[in-house]
């Protein structure tokens, strides 16, 4: 019997990590840009849009560092499983006060926990990175992201063979935001991310070895896509916190709709094509 993932990470315990970030703005103005906004969404002195840190703290590694899917192949927050495997599944995020652009910034990464669980597609660990964001000395944020990494190839993926690039999703909520990613967007995205994952931007790889039928939609991006609804829609609310999972992929050229709508000091969001109603959900609580 092979080994279970638990039993290599028994005696894993990565010490916490420290880091920091001047928050330039011009990440902010790329992103901006990116979702053919206006013009920039905040500048320097402004508060940093919800998630948007992500643009943030950036390590950009030696390429012999990477493994053949693009990924680091060691990190201090990278289980040390044999043929591991990642997908993003979600988080959370509690937001004090937001960062400033133009401000110095520290950031403080530990590992939160570890659950392993059992899939569909075999054994599964759930790894939870956490982090704390400060400046002036003051907590701002606090982020949690949870990470699914399995063993080897597992089951065969469960994707469509091939993708409908003209059925578009009926909406659900007031708040509509409709984006149909082209592969520029995504190596766009990749870039301001420093993410090179190769099923964002090499088509045979997505097809030949991880068995999508194309190039996949950053989790990330799903999930501010979301957030743009709130940002869009409810400017002079200010978000206390927010919760998000990705439940399918979504890949270049599907016409995705971000929709939603907000009660009570909440909204609920989601991410939705024509042939998926939940691609990712979302939901937001207003200070």
């Amino acid at each position: 019997m092979p080994a279970s993932l638990a039993s290599y990470v028994e005696s894993w315990h990565p010490e916490p990590v420290s880091d920091e970030d001047a928050l330039p703005p011009g990440p902010a103005a790329a992103l901006s840009a990116l979702l053919d906004l206006p013009g920039t969404a905040a500048k320097s002195g402004d508060p940093l849009p919800p998630l948007w840190q992500w643009l943030y703290f950036l390590h950009w590694a030696p390429q012999q560092a990477l493994g053949q899917d693009g990924h680091l192949r060691d990190a201090r927050f990278l289980p040390p499983i044999p043929d591991r495997r990642r997908m993003f599944a979600g988080g959370r995020c509690e937001i004090i006060q937001p960062l400033r652009l133009g401000e110095p910034a520290g950031r403080t990464s530990s590992l939160a926990a570890i659950t392993p669980k059992q899939g569909r597609s075999g054994e599964l660990l759930f790894v939870t990175e956490r982090q704390e964001f400060r400046q002036d000395g003051r907590v701002c944020l606090v982020e949690e992201q949870d990470i699914v990494y399995r063993s080897g190839d597992g089951s065969p993926p469960r994707h469509p063979g091939t993708l409908d690039n003209s059925a578009a999703a009926e909406p659900e909520g007031p708040w509509q935001l409709r984006l149909q990613p082209a592969e520029t967007l995504l190596f766009r995205f990749s870039a301001l991310t420093a993410n090179a994952h190769r099923i964002h931007y090499d088509t045979p790889y997505v097809r030949d070895v991880e068995g999508y039928p194309g190039l996949v939609v950053h989790g990330p991006l799903l999930a501010l896509l979301m957030l743009e609804l709130v940002r869009r829609n409810a400017p002079e609310r200010q978000v206390r916190s927010l919760s998000y999972r990705l439940h399918r992929p979504a890949f270049a050229g599907e016409h995705l709709l971000a929709d939603g709508s907000a009660d009570d000091g909440h909204a609920r969001l989601r991410i939705a094509t024509h042939r998926e109603v939940r691609h990712a959900t979302a939901e937001v609580a207003f200070a």
